[in-house]
Parts: C-alpha cells; sequence; structure tokens
C-alpha cells in the first residue's frame, strides 16, 4: 500500500507538472497571435514595415503627426522694423491673424519667434549663424549668401517686381548722368545694390562713388548734403519725393533691374523638418487667401506697419503683386537674370544654377 501510495503521488507530481508546461506554451502560443494580429493591424493602416513610411510616401510632418526632431520654437527673419514686429504680404498678414501659426501647431511648433533686420545681410549672417531657421528677405543679399556657401535652401519667391528708387538731394543732380563723379549712399548687397549698379552701367556713368548706410543714416546724410543721392522704396521712397528731393529714377522703368522676395531656410532646419517648404507654402497660402477676403483691412495693417495710409500702402504694396504660388515663371526668370548680373559685376562669388538651389 505505501509503495502504491507512492506511485500515485509522483504520478499526481508529473502530471501537475506537465500541464504547468502545457500552460506556459499555450500562453506562449497567445501572446505569438497577438502580436501577429497587432502587426496585422499596423498593416492595414498602409505602413511600409521596411521604411516606416505610407504606402502613400506621407511623412510624418506632411499627415500632421508631430516629429521629435522637430523644434517646437521656430525662429522667422524678416525685412524691416515696425511696432507690430511683422512683415507686410502673405506672411506678415498670416501671422497677424494667426492662420499660420495655427498650421504650425500641427506638427508641434508652438511658438514662432520674429525678428526684423535693417537689411538683407544682417539676416543672412543670422541665418548663417544658426540664430534663424529660416527668413524672407530682398533676392540679391540671398543670392550672395549662396554663392559664399550659406547652406540655405529657396523655398518661395513670393513677391517680384519690387520696385526700387534712386533720390537725389535737392539742389542736385537732376539726372542720373549727373552722378558722374558723385557719392551715391546704398545698402550693400541688397537689391537695391544691384539696382544702381546696373541703372548706372546703362546710362554710361562710370565715375562714381558708393557708400553703404542703412536707410535712416542715408536719409540723414542726402539732408545734409553728404551723400549726392541715395536709394530707397515704398512708401519712405516716395515721403522723400513729396518732400522735395529729386526722383531721379526706379525700376519701374527698367524691367531687367526689378527686385523680388525670397524665403529661404537653413539646411540644418530642414534636416529635421524635410517638408517645411510644403507646410510653409501650403499655410501661406491659406493667409492669403484669407487675405483676398479682407483687401480693406488688409490694406489697414500695412498702414500700421508702415505708418503711413491705406491708400498709399495699396499703391505701393498692391496684393496683385503677391504670388498665389512659390514659384512662377516670370520670377524665376528674374531670379536667374539678377544672379547672372551678379556674378559678372563680381558681386557674387560663384555662379551656379537657381534650380540646385530651389528647394523641389
Amino acid at each position: 500500500m505505501k509503495q502504491a501510495h507512492r506511485y500515485k503521488e509522483k504520478n499526481t507530481r508529473g502530471t501537475t507538472a506537465m500541464w504547468l508546461r502545457l500552460s506556459v506554451l499555450v500562453s506562449i502560443v497567445m501572446v505569438v497571435l497577438t502580436l501577429q494580429a497587432c502587426g496585422n493591424n499596423v498593416g492595414s493602416g498602409n505602413t511600409n514595415s521596411a521604411t516606416g513610411s505610407t504606402d502613400e510616401g506621407q511623412s510624418k510632418a506632411t499627415s500632421g503627426q508631430r516629429s521629435e526632431d522637430i523644434p517646437t520654437i521656430l525662429n522667422y527673419g524678416f525685412i524691416g522694423s515696425n511696432k507690430l514686429n511683422l512683415p507686410g504680404g502673405a506672411e506678415g498678414w498670416g501671422l497677424y491673424k494667426g492662420i499660420i501659426q495655427e498650421e504650425l501647431k500641427k506638427y508641434g511648433i508652438t511658438e514662432v519667434k520674429l525678428t526684423g533686420f535693417p537689411n538683407g545681410p544682417d539676416q543672412t549672417e543670422s541665418l548663417i549663424s544658426g540664430r534663424l531657421d529660416f527668413g524672407s528677405l530682398g533676392d540679391t543679399p540671398a543670392i550672395i549668401a549662396y554663392a559664399s556657401g550659406a547652406k540655405t535652401r529657396l523655398i518661395t519667391q513670393s513677391m517680384v517686381n519690387n520696385v526700387g528708387y534712386l533720390i537725389g538731394k535737392k539742389d542736385g543732380p537732376k539726372t542720373v548722368k549727373e552722378l558722374q563723379g558723385k557719392t551715391i549712399a546704398i545698402q550693400k548687397g541688397s537689391f537695391m545694390h544691384r539696382y544702381v549698379v546696373g541703372l548706372l552701367q546703362e546710362e554710361g556713368v562710370t565715375d562714381y562713388k558708393l557708400v553703404h548706410m542703412l536707410t535712416p543714416d542715408a536719409t540723414a546724410a542726402l539732408a545734409r548734403g553728404d551723400v549726392d543721392a541715395t536709394t530707397n522704396l515704398g512708401v519712405p521712397a516716395l515721403k522723400l519725393i513729396s518732400e522735395g528731393y529729386t526722383h531721379l529714377d526706379d525700376a519701374s522703368q527698367h524691367p531687367d533691374l526689378l527686385g523680388s522676395s525670397v524665403t529661404v531656410v537653413a539646411e540644418d532646419f530642414l534636416a529635421k523638418f524635410p517638408d517645411f517648404p510644403q507646410v510653409w507654402n501650403e499655410a501661406r497660402q491659406k493667409a492669403l487667401a484669407d487675405l483676398k477676403q479682407h483687401e480693406d483691412e488688409y490694406y489697414q495693417f500695412l498702414a500700421e506697419i508702415g505708418d503711413t495710409t491705406p491708400e498709399l500702402a495699396k499703391q505701393v504694396n498692391p496684393i496683385s503683386e503677391i504670388k498665389d504660388t512659390a514659384f512662377t515663371e516670370e520670377g524665376l526668370k528674374l531670379l536667374e537674370g539678377t544672379k547672372n548680373f551678379l556674378v559678372e559685376e563680381k558681386l557674387a562669388k560663384k555662379d551656379y544654377l537657381i534650380s540646385d538651389w530651389q528647394q523641389q
């Protein structure tokens, strides 16, 4: 009996061990099946497991999903200084109304820090140094910077037909040809610098002196008679003319010397947010569509940042000049001509194709 009892006890322990092993095995099988089911669910969401991208080729950014690489703060530079700390155009309107901020929030960008600069060269320095992620400025300084090795990409040409003015001092030269042997104040590296050099070349003026001055300093120097002429644009130029300074010329009479406004992004930032050009341009288009529905309010906005009247703002910056696509054939042709001129005049260090700079 004792032997039978020991056999029964041993058999019971063996049976229990077997059931434990079976239980563990079943659990493992269930886990594997569950994981396979989860994998199938992911696959049904059109995700390519080899690349981590969707079958439609959408990235996290273009589908509105947050990427850990995208900074939460976006640093944007523009040309000008005003009490609202905003640029004009669709970009300025979109930031003023919050349209652009709402679009950027979809990608985890919670703040846009804006910095106004007196000229393009100063802005490109900040872009190169990493203080800015991207910026909008005149085409000439952006072209010169890229030719000098700045790691930027061209993502938008928002406006074309920007008009530079050449204004003479009171009781000074009355024509461009009379600038022979005279001193002209310019912002070195700006699109107005390119305009003046091209204009003097066309007029056959060969003996002149260019001095670099920011616009406020140049205006003061013109009033004192320290310079014979200076460049300016927009409302400030028209104000000087209305005060009796001589309107020597403006770029509207020379289509090849017109300027354009471009937006460039630092390659370092683009590496973190590859879809930024598309995101920015789509947000800008939404802002422009809204702007066109509120024309009177937009010109009032321009008047406020330009310290002028809505009527004058409309005359200088008509909505019709704002482009609704990132690039146009007209704009790219103007950009290519500007680049060629800068290379020929050795203002740009090297030649290149605009298409190589342009972010496709």
